[in-house]
């Protein structure tokens, strides 16, 4: 595969992955960023990971430029994409291939159907699941995507050719390929992802509020490190993908209270059998995902 241009809104550790993997598997011409503030694309292009860089003031001077099957990414934060969107709306020329990065596919498509308000042919949502608790472009990985799993989301307008190129794109810097519909991806990513995301962050905020949380965490030790991990990650995103997905999210939080309260009421009674049962379920099930899953 060949771009000539790839445009990426959001060169934070998703959007300067993207491009570094790109750059990396030469598979694109030029590689242009775009941020709020012109400092952190200047980063990004010191740092090997872009070649031009650009602020939001100068996209129509970038769009401008583009021509038939450039590659605009969005990666910004969820309740940024209605004002990208809106600016995009008449700077796109016809033939520019728009995708994203979202975690949450129907607050995107929202955005997009509610503020383009016009040809989304070339419109193919998207979502790779690679990430880190990093954040910022100096956490940009080329090898982010390597053997990880993409989900495209085409939405009714996406044309063949556009859904064909997005899931090239991706398949050269090394993912594997899903296409999944919205609602479906949100469903499963409320479980798989937001959900850990929402429990490590609220095990650390109700052991910090301890008597004795200095304590705590000084013998904390490599279980309470790995579980709680990603509650590292950026607070504003994960708040917006939070509310954004609210409802699938809610939907697994209340299974896992459901399940919480089975075990709770077991360790109560001293239930050893209803116990071991729990835990010897979900290790034969984590054993099968360590299994199948990517080893790095």
């Amino acid at each position: 595969m060949s771009i000539n241009n790839l445009v990426v809104l959001g060169s934070g550790l998703i959007g300067g992955s993207v491009a570094k993997s790109a750059r990396e598997a030469g598979v694109v011409n030029n590689v242009i960023v775009l941020n709020r503030q012109i400092e952190t694309s200047d980063r990004a292009v010191a740092l090997g990971i872009a070649d031009i860089a650009k602020d939001y003031s100068q996209l129509a001077e970038v769009c401008g430029s583009l021509g038939q099957g450039d590659l605009v990414l969005v990666a910004v934060p969820i309740y940024s994409y209605a004002s990208i969107f809106d600016q995009l709306a008449d700077l796109l020329p016809a033939g520019v291939i728009l995708t994203d990065v979202g975690s949450t596919k129907a607050e995107v498509v929202n955005a997009a159907r509610e503020h383009w308000q016009g040809d989304l042919s070339y419109f193919v949502p998207g979502h790779p699941i690679a990430g880190s608790e990093k954040s910022g472009v100096e956490a940009s990985d080329g090898q982010l995507f390597q053997k990880r799993r993409t989900i495209i989301t085409p939405i009714e307008e996406s044309a063949e050719f556009a859904i064909n190129r997005v899931r090239d794109f991706w398949e050269s810097l090394g993912a594997e390929v899903d296409i999944m519909d919205v609602t479906h991806h949100d469903e499963i990513l409320a479980a798989t992802s937001h959900l850990p995301h929402l429990l490590a962050y609220s095990l650390v905020d109700s052991l910090v509020t301890l008597d004795q949380s200095t304590e705590v965490f000084r013998y904390a030790a490599g279980g309470f490190r790995d579980f709680t991990r990603i509650a590292e990650s950026d607070p504003v995103m994960w708040r917006d993908i939070f509310v954004a997905n609210r409802d699938a999210l809610l939907k697994q939080l209340e299974n896992f209270e459901e399940h919480l309260k089975e075990l709770h009421v077991a360790i109560t009674d001293g239930d050893t059998q209803t116990i071991e049962s729990i835990l010897e379920r979900a290790q034969a099930a984590r054993k099968v995902f360590s299994e199948t899953s990517p080893k790095n």
